[in-house]
C-alpha cells in the first residue's frame, strides 16, 4: 500500500491534516489554562472559536479529501476514525469556556488550574502520538498512550475530590450545580484526549 501511496504521491497528505487537527486541539487546551488563570481580566472566547472552527475546516477537509483520492495513506475508517475523535477535543473546551464566563461570578475561591493542567498534558500527549503514524512504531505508540492513561487516572482522582467537595454543603446549590457540570467537562476533554490516543495505537497495532 505504502509503495503504491508514494506512486500517486499522497504519502503525506492525511499525516500532515491530521497532525494540524492535533494541534488545534492542544491550541484549544492552552487557551483553557490562560482562561482559569486570569481572574483578574475579561478573556475573550474567540480563542476558543478559532481553534473548533479551524478543527472543523480540517475534518470538513479530510473528509472531502478522502472522496476524491484513489489512494490514501491509511485505511479510510482509520482516517475517519481519528478525524473525528481529534474533532472532538476543542469542541468539548470550547463548551467550558462558555460555561465558565457564564458562571465566573458563583466560582470566586475555586482553583481549576490543576484540572486544566491535565487537559494541556493530555492534548499534548496526543500532539506527540499522532505523528507516530508515519513510522508505525508499536513500542513508541505504547508509551504515549500509557501517558494518556496515566493523566486519566490523576483527573479521575482529582474528580473525586472535586465531588467530595461539591457534596460537602458548602456552597450554594447553583454553585455547586456549576462546579459540577465544569468539572466534568474538563473530564469529558481529557476523555476525548484519550480516545484520539486509543485510535492512533490502534492504527500503528494494525500495520506494524
Amino acid at each position: 500500500m505504502f509503495s503504491l501511496q508514494t506512486i500517486f504521491g499522497k504519502g503525506d497528505q492525511f499525516f500532515t491534516l491530521l497532525e494540524q487537527s492535533a494541534q488545534a486541539g492542544l491550541d484549544s487546551a492552552q487557551a483553557v489554562t490562560r482562561l482559569v488563570s486570569n481572574r483578574q481580566t475579561e478573556v475573550s472566547l474567540s480563542e476558543f472559536t478559532a481553534a473548533r472552527t479551524r478543527e472543523k475546516e480540517l475534518f470538513e477537509r479530510i473528509s472531502l479529501e478522502l472522496v476524491n483520492t484513489f489512494v490514501t495513506a491509511l485505511e479510510r475508517e482509520d482516517i475517519e476514525a481519528l478525524s473525528n475523535a481529534l474533532y472532538k477535543i476543542p469542541k468539548v473546551n470550547e463548551k467550558f469556556a462558555e460555561r465558565y464566563m457564564l458562571a465566573r461570578k458563583l466560582l470566586e475561591g475555586v482553583d481549576f488550574a490543576p484540572r486544566a493542567e491535565l487537559v494541556e498534558k493530555a492534548a499534548s500527549a496526543v500532539v506527540e502520538i499522532v505523528p507516530m503514524l508515519r513510522k508505525m512504531k508499536l513500542e513508541e505508540a505504547k508509551t504515549a498512550v500509557d501517558r494518556l492513561k496515566a493523566i486519566e487516572t490523576e483527573a479521575d482522582r482529582l474528580i473525586l475530590e472535586n465531588y467530595r467537595d461539591v457534596y460537602t454543603g458548602r456552597y450554594q446549590p447553583l454553585t455547586a450545580f456549576a462546579l459540577k457540570d465544569l468539572y466534568e467537562l474538563l473530564e469529558k476533554a481529557i476523555d476525548r484526549c484519550r480516545d484520539a490516543g486509543t485510535v492512533v495505537y490502534h492504527i500503528v497495532l494494525k500495520n506494524s
